[in-house]
């Protein structure tokens, strides 16, 4: 009997789960909370125009969202401190940037078309110096100006908002587009008579010492340097990493810029200014001696050269399977099938130094006589030509359907592409007249800045 009373002691009744009730309320309480996550938001704005970009993504980490209607993507992260968020949207460039959050929030990241930046010498790889898809034209109002303490002989470049230019003593500066604030400014060791090129997240840039810079595109902190022994006044152009352009000594070089090596090398045997343009698989650069060469980009092979009847300082410029050259001493324009069959020549009496600009089917060009010119680029006939105001030595450009061109004698001059009625003059200039982004142009003077913004 005890031995059954005992059992009865330890018998469940039906329906009591006492012990299981016990297991799990000890299982719950072992297992961690979840964090709680915050909601902060992420507004997407077109860079030139203000406006919210509705396509926008943002992403923080692994956490991403779309934008709603208006604009704003909701992010729920882990805490509220400085993350890096990357937004992008299709035709943007995509951006990465560091967000406070513990600040606010709820914060603002601009982010810029693709189509409208200037990210190298003559804006485009065939170096047409032709911007097809800003819409900023005259009348303009100056938004604001900035001295950059020495002759600016070649272009700024500008992209993501922000512009890079060099000077004559070496310096290079970072200047926000909005307005004119300098991000950064650099020394380097060097002469500079070439525009730097936007690669990615650095900027490369050639010096008259014989050195190839490239820089933290945020800060301007010194990446690398090589030096090839040459002055180096051609403009910088990078295709899949490496960088081509021509130097003093007569050499074509192919840098390649991730194993910081010298991938190919072509002798032209003549002194080089030209910046190279890059078309399909080819590469086209002049030289003193007069030459144009077409150079394979794989490989530094010589594909074919003609001569022009005298030195080229400018750079080709590729249009509609043509490559147009101009000639200093030879005082022309010449025209030049991408397989090398000469097509026309137009002298002008007077030195050619500029760089030719195609847009439209025709082609702008200075000279030292004083005169812009258009051109049809099927003929080489004479459309139109209007007083610059002196001499012209920097590169024609085209924006927005006006054609541009700067005097050494400090002024500039647009005319209307189509017809060269003059549209505007500038009492400041010396070389390359203008670049720019989708809300404004940059004003090149003598070694000073002017943002301008069309006059509504």
């Amino acid at each position: 009997m005890g031995l059954v009373a005992g059992c009865a002691l330890t018998q469940l009744e039906p329906g009591d789960d006492s012990t299981t009730t016990t297991t799990s309320t000890t299982a719950k309480q072992a297992a961690p909370a979840r964090p709680k996550r915050v909601k902060v938001y992420v507004v997407a704005v077109d860079g030139d125009t203000g406006r919210r970009v509705k396509t926008a993504v943002a992403r923080v980490g692994r956490v991403k969202d779309r934008a709603n209607r208006k604009g704003l993507s909701t992010l729920r992260i882990r805490r509220l401190a400085p993350l890096p968020v990357r937004v992008e949207a299709p035709g943007y460039l995509a951006r990465r940037v560091r967000v406070p959050f513990q600040r606010r929030r709820q914060n603002t990241v601009r982010i810029y078309r693709r189509s409208l930046q200037w990210p190298m010498y003559g804006v485009t790889p065939q170096r047409t110096q032709a911007q097809t898809r800003i819409r900023v034209r005259p009348p303009f109002r100056v938004v604001w100006s900035r001295g950059v303490g020495s002759l600016v002989e070649f272009p700024a470049v500008v992209s993501e908002g922000v512009a890079y230019v060099s000077n004559q003593r070496g310096y290079v500066w970072a200047i926000e587009m909005r307005g004119g604030k300098v991000v950064w400014r650099r020394r380097t060791d060097s002469v500079m008579a070439a525009s730097p090129a936007v690669v990615g997240d650095r900027v490369v840039v050639h010096g008259m010492r014989g050195g190839v810079w490239v820089l933290n595109r945020d800060n301007g902190r010194v990446l690398w340097r090589k030096y090839i022994g040459s002055p180096i006044e051609s403009s910088p152009i990078v295709r899949n990493g490496v960088d081509y352009f021509g130097a003093w000594n007569g050499v074509v070089y192919a840098l390649d810029l991730k194993r910081r090596s010298v991938r190919w090398t072509h002798r032209a045997g003549f002194k080089i200014t030209s910046s190279a343009a890059i078309a399909g698989r080819s590469l086209y650069i002049g030289d003193y001696g007069g030459y144009v060469r077409s150079i394979a980009l794989g490989n530094g092979r010589l594909s074919w050269a003609r001569s022009v009847g005298g030195r080229i300082y400018g750079t080709p410029a590729l249009a509609s399977g043509r490559v147009f050259v101009p000639s200093s001493t030879g005082g022309s324009l010449t025209a030049f099938s991408t397989g090398g069959r000469y097509l026309w020549r137009l002298h002008t009496g007077s030195y050619v130094y500029s760089s030719p600009a195609a847009w439209g089917g025709r082609v702008f060009f200075g000279s030292y006589n004083g005169r812009l010119y258009g051109v049809n680029a099927r003929s080489g006939r004479v459309l139109w030509s209007v007083g610059a105001g002196g001499p012209v030595s920097g590169a024609a450009v085209v924006v927005d359907k006006v054609a541009y061109a700067g005097s050494t004698h400090g002024s500039m001059v647009g005319a209307d592409a189509r017809n060269g009625r003059v549209l505007f003059r500038f009492p400041h200039g010396e070389y390359v007249p203008v670049s720019g982004n989708g809300s404004r142009l940059l004003l090149h003077g003598y070694s000073r800045l002017y943002a301008v913004a069309a006059r509504r």
